[in-house]
């Protein structure tokens, strides 16, 4: 999974405004620790965020997949970028700042896994830190039987097509994505299967609770999406 969609994956998401969520991220971060100087981003991707977030913040980043970190080493390579898996890592360093975005979170799949990645992102926590994630689609805003998409892009002489099928299984949301790349004459194709977790708020906010931090929710991110904050408990 990614290998091959890697290279393809900033092409598609051109649109994306990420220089506005980093400026909101940061927005948030400032009312809730204004001195806050470190920034650890967990599936970081291909870096886009990081990109914009290094204005303000010293980053680092993390990510599962080796070929996203070889994307985001040669945005960023100055930035310490580490693979990792959300749900069993430790970087043996603390940061003011943690961030999980673009849904990433809903990789966990299952509620205890949840409970398991947010505990790590907490380990990595100062004191006085603050946890910002977002969260994949809730179950409520699930359209059925699911959503078929069609996306191109022209990139040069290159033509790349994007075609996403989703379904839900009960808590489960699962994505096949077929690729094609034309160019030159040729077509080269790749599929992928992505399965994420449909959590709920209470879901989200249990896996926070659970980890010792007092969390709530934003809106306004991905509109109807939002941002899941949280700080540590200080009863």
């Amino acid at each position: 999974m990614f290998t091959e969609s890697a290279s393809l994956y900033d092409h598609f998401y051109a649109y994306k405004d990420y220089a506005g969520e980093a400026a909101r991220i940061h927005e948030i971060v400032t009312r809730h620790n204004a001195s806050a100087t470190r920034l650890l981003d967990v599936a970081c991707g291909t870096g886009r965020h990081l990109e914009h977030l290094q204005q303000w913040f010293s980053c680092e980043g993390t990510d599962i997949h080796p070929a996203m970190l070889d994307v985001a080493r040669t945005r960023l390579p100055a930035l310490r970028l580490t693979e990792a898996d959300m749900t069993d890592f430790s970087l043996g360093r603390r940061f003011d700042v943690v961030t999980c975005l673009f849904s990433a979170i809903g990789y966990a799949v299952t509620t205890d896994r949840l409970r398991v990645a947010i505990s790590h992102l907490a380990d990595h926590l100062d004191d006085r830190g603050v946890l910002i994630f977002e969260p994949w689609v809730l179950p409520e805003a699930w359209r059925e039987p699911g959503v078929n998409t069609v996306e191109e892009v022209v990139d040069g002489d290159r033509t790349l097509v994007r075609v996403i099928s989703s379904v839900r299984d009960r808590d489960t949301s699962r994505l096949q994505i077929h690729h094609v790349i034309a160019q030159a004459g040729t077509i080269d194709t790749a599929d992928e299967t992505h399965v994420l977790g449909l959590f709920s708020r209470a879901d989200y906010l249990a896996a926070c609770s659970a980890a010792g931090l007092d969390a709530w929710f934003e809106d306004g991110f991905l509109a109807d999406r939002g941002l899941v904050v949280a700080v540590r408990n200080r009863n």
